[in-house]
């Protein structure tokens, strides 16, 4: 990716720390932008950790990205501010979020921490079938009540509801130091190659990108495919969209979306339901006129499902998975939350005592930015040379660049409270504004849960 033109600069005044920018960019093969790091902002997704740091960091990863490909389509840049105050409330987004002034839940009943005969677990139990997997995991009744799932995890050994959680494909690791993570094979896995992997294929296409592009939606005319769900896949193709791209987001009908999580993070998007088992024909003729592919199953699930979903010829597939393509856990189900507590996050943002957590889904947000700008950047690429490319993130590798950082700051003051001001009301659901701060908002609120045709629309 070296030939894609590498120059682009933030104002000196509203740079951010800047590491994880060059970790970024010198890990995908280009040149390091060249940024003037500023403070930490006071409040602003405070942590022992440097959470800021890595939101700001992969928020300005995605917008010197969108330079890099305003430059090949041969238009200006933007001057990107990186406003503390726009980033924290779309990182910290369930906190602002309302349907008719409700506020979300973000996590079930059976989604938290829980004590166990020798240390702690993490659970995540939000969607229905995962709820019933954990319940077969700890060896209980589908209707078992709360207090028998609590009394059962108390009674039991944390790497023994781990061990039977991953062979149920149920959702629960066992709550580890960060020592202990990083000297496991799959905390050493998590750590290895670039935080951002860029792969060329062998398969190539025309080059060039769809025309009609402009310096505020380079991505115009750019058609995504979008097989994501709860928040880093769909956070990157939001980004995509934002940018202009063409967003058709697909739900299997038999898995429906969690409602609030769902309006969220689809705006500026379309959304259909296709059956991929019985409609592979529809996907296939959508696949074959996409530019990008963003999927957010393990590595290897859709093939082990029967299905196929062969790139096509200069095709820009982009993954996000929990635990990466390497490791022994590289077939587990895995949430931000769950990360947390096996990488050691949550007992340096908490104790051994009493684990605690990031003030927000950092490592969803950021892995989805940095996603979106390897996309980007791979998309700027093609446009030379018309190679398919492979553009891959993970939660736990992101996480691995978190607890690498010296900069941490024990005994920091609570987070504040995200602006309620940085938000788009629609008269029923309010959510937060876009991270870049030179767009107003996303282009339309999330549609009506898989109300659009699976079909492409026609570009000018």
């Amino acid at each position: 990716m070296s030939r894609v033109p590498a120059e682009d600069r933030i104002s000196p005044h509203t740079a951010v720390p800047n590491r994880l920018v060059q970790d970024y960019e010198a890990g995908i093969g280009i040149t390091p932008t060249s940024l003037v790091p500023t403070a930490d902002p006071a409040g602003a997704l405070a942590a022992t950790l440097p959470a800021w740091s890595l939101a700001a960091g992969s928020v300005t990863a995605f917008a010197t990205a969108a330079n890099r490909i305003r430059a090949v389509r041969g238009h200006d840049r933007v001057d990107h501010r990186i406003d503390p105050r726009r980033i924290t409330a779309s990182f910290a987004s369930d906190r602002v979020f309302r349907v008719d002034g409700a506020s979300a839940s973000p996590f079930a009943e059976l989604s938290g921490f829980f004590p166990t005969f020798d240390g702690w677990v993490r659970t995540h139990a939000n969607y229905p079938h995962h709820h019933a997997r954990l319940l077969t995991a700890l060896r209980l009744a589908e209707n078992a009540p709360t207090e028998a799932v609590i009394a059962q995890i108390a009674m039991s050994r944390a790497v023994e509801i781990e061990r039977r959680a991953a062979a149920a494909g149920a959702i629960a690791v066992q709550v580890r130091t960060e020592h202990e993570w990083a000297d496991s094979p799959q905390g050493r896995a998590a750590a290895a190659g670039p935080l951002v992997a860029v792969d060329p294929r062998a398969d190539r296409a025309a080059p060039g990108l769809p025309t009609g592009a402009t310096s505020a939606y380079p991505l115009h005319g750019v058609r995504v495919l979008d097989l994501t769900r709860v928040i880093a896949g769909p956070v990157a193709t939001r980004a995509l969209a934002l940018l202009g791209a063409e967003v058709i987001r697909v739900d299997p009908p038999q898995l429906p979306e969690i409602p609030w999580q769902y309006a969220d993070t689809c705006q500026g998007k379309r959304s259909t339901q296709l059956n991929l088992r019985t409609q592979l024909p529809v996907f296939n003729d959508l696949l074959a006129a996409a530019d990008v592919l963003i999927t957010g199953y393990r590595p290897g699930a859709l093939e082990r499902a029967g299905l196929s979903v062969a790139p096509r010829p200069g095709l820009i597939h982009g993954s996000v998975s929990a635990w990466g393509d390497t490791g022994p856990w590289r077939e587990r189900r895995g949430f931000d939350s769950i990360v947390q507590a096996a990488s050691g996050i949550a007992i340096i943002e908490g104790a051994p005592a009493v684990p605690g957590a990031l003030p927000a889904q950092v490592l969803d947000h950021a892995s989805g930015y940095l996603l979106a700008a390897g996309v980007v950047d791979a998309l700027g690429a093609r446009s030379i040379d018309g190679v398919g490319r492979d553009v891959r993130v993970s939660l736990a590798r992101t996480a691995s660049w978190l607890l690498a950082s010296r900069d941490r700051t024990p005994g920091h003051p609570p987070a504040t409270e995200p602006a309620a001001e940085e938000t788009a009301d629609d008269g029923k659901v309010v959510t937060a504004l876009p991270a870049l701060a030179e767009y107003a908002g996303y282009p339309w609120p999330a549609p009506a849960y898989g109300i659009d045709r699976p079909a492409w629309r026609l570009h000018a």
